[in-house]
Parts: structure tokens; sequence; C-alpha cells
């Protein structure tokens, strides 16, 4: 996606009942603060800001949005907004929680609880450190047992977003964060962004290559369960081998990933290796259709049991608060490691 190229809302301001702090992240779509609520407590404020449709210099509180941009920004807006209260509605410990949402500056904020831990993107980059020049078809790979009780949680919590009938739309290691304590919480919701990109072929693509189904390269291609499903695959897969998958629109001209997953036989269970190969089909139809079915996998033990887990499972020590992760930015990040 774009970076982001509007001033950020001022340091010091009083905005709903929350005081910014300072911008912690920011990408395209959105720039996320820091910020204090009434009683002191640490909260991450995202504002609703596309810089491909809105502009706001320094100084200034409200974007300008030529007019042109307008209807757009509008749907954008207006998905940002009910996505905000989609999520508010669900309360689970797999799920990103979100405490308000609110209109003001014309656009929409919505703020989000803080979790002390580390991304999934950065585990795995630690990983790759740690067994750098090891060799082997998975020299960084997270083992298997790591992999299946990371994403029991985060089937547990996708499932209940589509019991919600809402979508996530960009499920990726970035977006998906490990508390302290190691349990999952799925982050960044991107179904507002597909909304705006579905109406602006134009702009710049709204998905993650390698990440992305290839149901979210073609317009008006039918979306559901099974587009999260091939995110959760390439997820799974990036745990294997530290890196994402080859894009979905390159595989249509040359899929690599058979080879990928023959060299990876033997490092993990052939029904684990079987059902991310599954989830990550081209074909919408030959994917599981269900987040329970995936789970019902990542919940069954191995027919045979692997000789070793390669790396350890344990999430980093918690810490004093620091620069919160990545591009998302909605969580604290512990003292050691980071980038």
């Amino acid at each position: 996606m774009a970076a982001q190229n509007n001033a950020p809302l001022p340091e010091g301001l009083e905005i709903a009942g929350y005081r910014i702090v300072k911008k912690i992240a920011s990408g395209g779509f959105s720039i996320v603060y820091l910020a204090y609520d009434a009683e002191g407590s640490a909260v991450a404020i995202k504002e609703y800001l596309p810089s491909a449709l809105a502009l706001r210099q320094p100084g200034e509180l409200a974007p300008s949005i030529a007019r042109p941009n307008q209807p757009l920004f509008r749907i954008g807006l207006k998905c940002f907004f009910e996505e905000g209260r989609a999520l508010a509605r669900i309360n689970h410990p797999n799920v990103v929680r979100i405490v308000n949402f609110f209109r003001a500056h014309d656009t929409v904020y919505m703020v989000m609880a803080y979790e002390s831990g580390q991304s999934l993107q950065e585990h795995i980059a630690r990983s790759n450190g740690r067994n750098t020049g090891k060799g082997g078809p998975r020299g960084g790979g997270l083992g298997e047992g790591f992999i299946r009780k990371t994403f029991d949680g985060i089937c547990r919590g996708l499932r209940e977003t589509h019991a919600n009938k809402l979508l996530h739309l960009d499920l990726k290691p970035a977006n998906i964060y490990l508390r302290s304590d190691g349990s999952p919480i799925l982050l960044d919701f991107g179904a507002a962004r597909q909304a705006v990109g579905l109406d602006a072929p134009l702009l710049a693509p709204m998905y993650t290559p390698g990440f992305a189904p290839p149901d979210l390269y073609a317009k008006g291609a039918p979306l559901g369960p099974w587009s999260d499903i091939y995110g959760l695959g390439a997820a799974m897969f990036a745990c294997m081998t530290g890196a994402p998958p080859q894009a979905a629109d390159a595989r249509k001209l040359d899929d690599r990933l058979g080879a990928q997953f023959d060299a990876l036989a033997g490092h993990y269970s052939p029904e684990l290796l079987d059902m991310v190969r599954a989830c990550l089909a081209l074909d919408p139809m030959a994917r599981p259709q269900s987040v329970f079915a995936v789970h019902k996998v990542l919940q069954a033990a191995p027919a045979r049991p692997l000789a070793a887990e390669p790396v350890a499972a344990s999430a980093p020590p918690a810490g004093a608060l620091r620069a919160l992760l990545g591009r998302i930015g909605l969580v604290k990040r512990t003292r050691r490691g980071g980038q």
C-alpha cells in the first residue's frame, strides 16, 4: 500500500476524551496514534485517512478532499465505521478489542485496547536470525507445535469473526499479535480497505502480495470465508519457510509452491502440510470451505509424532512500553528485540 503523506494530528490534542501522545504508525489507509483516555490508560487510536483520496497539511485537523474523490472517500469512511461497529460487538480473547469509535474532523476514529508482546512477523524474523546458516529447507522455520497452538487461537478468533458476518481480508503475520503469554490476537481487519479498492481500480492495491488470495485480485470476485482461509494458509506457510508464499497472480503463470511443499516434507506432518496446501489452492472451491475444517486438522494429533521442535515457541519476556509494532501499531512491544 502507498505510504501516508498526510500530517498527523498534533501531539497533546484532546479529541473525544482522549489525549494524543504521538503518531506511532501509518500506512496508505490510516494513521495510528498512542493516546491516553480520561483515566490515564493507554489506547491506540486508528484514524481513517486514505492518502490517495485526502490531504491534510501541518496545523490542520480536517483533511481536504478533492471533489472527484469525495464519493469514494465517503464509501470507505462508511465501511470503516461499520467495520468498527461490527468489531465492537465481538468480545473474544483472540480478536483485537475495540473500546470505542467516533467521528471527528470529517473522518472516523477507532479506539483499540493495548496488549504487551510482539507480532508473529517479528517472531518469524527473530527465528530466521537465530537459524541463519543452519541449512535445510526450513532453516528459519517455526516448530509444528508452535504453529498448531498459535493458529488454533487464530481459528477460534476467525470463527467468531465469521459468525458475526465479518471477513478479515488481510490475514498475514504482521496482523497476528502474540501476547507475552504466547496467545494470539487478530489485528487490523481489511474489509474497509477492500471496499475502497473494489470501487477504485486505479488506486494502489489494497492487499498484500503473497498473503492475498486470487479472489482479491479480480474485480467483482465473490469473497467469503474461503478468502480468509487462503490468508490462514499463507501465514502458516510463512511460519514454515520464513517467507510469504509466491504471489497468487504469479502462481497462475508459474506455480512454484509444489516444489516448496516437497522440500518441507519430513519437517512437518503430512496432515499439516496437506491442510496448508489445500488452504492455498488458487481455486476457491478447492480450499476448505470453513475455518472449522481447518481448525479440526490443527486440533488433531499427527498420525506420527515428529522427532523434535527446532524452534522454541516462547514469547519474549514482558518489558517496559516502547514503540508499537510495525505498520499497524496497535499494541505495546517489549524492550528486547524489535525493529
